[in-house]
């Protein structure tokens, strides 16, 4: 048997996103800002898929959904739009807040950034490897310009206070971004209720294709263009669109924000009982309570068991987990949030990450658990061998 647990990392494609996108490669292939027949006849298809995008989020039509790459393009445009428009003009509001454990799509462009003068600092994760809001808040300065925070973990799904932490930063006319990478389709999102300025996501991430993304931009909070050459985009992002793939982001986005009560239903309850059974092995740790995860992500430790070891075991047996973020997992380091967290170094290095799709069935579970359970014993007791022979040795 396959299963496949590793749905924060990527997602299969909706079979009927496929189905969908398949006349835009061979028959519907004109290039949607020409002016002949060709390009005229592909434009309702984006329209509709631009619609349904903004039906799911809950967009105003005054708004913006840029389309983009990915989310990483995304997530660069905001950072780098913000220096480039705010902070270069007013070096005196310099100082952006985010969390330590942000995608490294956000880490590693303030990084950057912070060569150039820009100030950033990171909240840490608590006990339970959340994020306090009281924290955030207290890290805004009068230099603040922006506050930038994840909406849902990727590591271990733990919700971000993104509801409480925008509402403070429109208080203090301060601007807000969320990566919502991890969020659609598992919780509901209503853009016309949350003050955010900026919000990104991705499709491969809610069962689209990879190599497409999108960006949220609030009327009034308008960026510089990351990508110049042309007039897409209403001229703010330039290059040609990839309409095949814009209208299965733009179905597969309907269809995950339709699902979103069958994820905090179904595939909740099979999350719970993997998790169920795996916290049944002695010394094991689950990060973060079930009600302030999203509904399809554990990120479980056994102590004294090597992450990646874990990992090949299941591997072997037709089962796909991870450590941690796919962005990050070749340099098989230590997992970022169990180290945020501290309350022991070794877990760091046992961590595994199990993430559920409304795809994932009674019997896959089942099955995982059978294998999981029998991997952790056999691995036991390889390193209570190990750790005898020493001993004696």
């Amino acid at each position: 048997m396959r299963v496949y647990l590793d749905n924060n990392a990527t997602t299969k494609i909706d079979p009927l996103v496929r189905v969908k996108m398949q006349p835009f490669f061979e028959e519907l292939y004109g290039n949607p800002n020409s002016l002949h027949k060709y390009g005229m006849e592909v434009r309702p298809a984006l329209n509709e898929a631009l619609g349904a995008m903004y039906d799911a989020l809950g967009v105003p039509d005054a708004d913006d959904i840029l389309i983009t790459s990915c989310a990483t393009e995304s997530n660069n445009s905001v950072l780098k739009g913000i220096f480039f428009k705010y902070i270069l003009a007013n070096p005196e509001k310099n100082h952006i807040v985010t969390t330590s454990v942000e995608h490294p799509a956000i880490l590693d462009t303030l990084l950057f950034l912070s060569d150039y003068g820009v100030d950033v600092t990171y909240v840490d994760v608590d006990a339970e490897g959340g994020i306090s809001a009281e924290a955030m808040m207290a890290a805004v300065t009068d230099k603040t310009i922006l506050i930038s925070m994840m909406w849902a973990n990727n590591e271990t799904g733990m919700i971000f206070p993104v509801e409480e932490v925008s509402a403070f930063a429109k208080e203090k006319g301060i601007l807000f971004h969320t990566d919502a990478v991890q969020a659609i389709g598992k919780l509901k999102i209503d853009l016309s209720a949350v003050n955010v300025d900026y919000l990104t996501f991705s499709a491969h991430k809610f069962h689209g294709p990879k190599g497409i993304g999108g960006l949220y931009v609030k009327k009034g909070k308008e960026l510089p263009n990351l990508l110049h050459g042309g007039e897409q985009m209403g001229g703010k992002r330039a290059g040609t669109l990839n309409v095949a793939y814009i209208v299965g982001m733009g179905l597969a986005m309907k269809q995950a924000a339709g699902h979103v009560d069958k994820m905090n239903t179904d595939v909740k309850r099979l999350r719970d009982k993997l998790e169920d059974a795996i916290k049944m092995i002695a010394d094991t740790i689950v990060v973060g309570p079930r009600e302030k995860r999203t509904p399809n992500t554990i990120l479980i430790s056994l102590r004294g068991i090597e992450g990646e070891s874990m990992l090949w075991d299941l591997n072997k047996a037709g089962i796909a987990a991870s450590t941690g973020s796919a962005c990050a997992s070749e340099s098989l380091e230590a997992n970022p949030v169990m180290s945020a967290i501290g309350e022991d170094p070794e877990l760091a290095h046992t961590a595994m990450r199990l993430s559920l799709s409304r795809f994932t069935t009674e019997e896959e579970i089942d099955y995982t658990i059978k294998i999981f359970t029998a991997a952790a014993e056999r691995l036991r007791s390889i390193s209570s061998t190990y750790a005898y022979t020493n001993e004696v040795g």
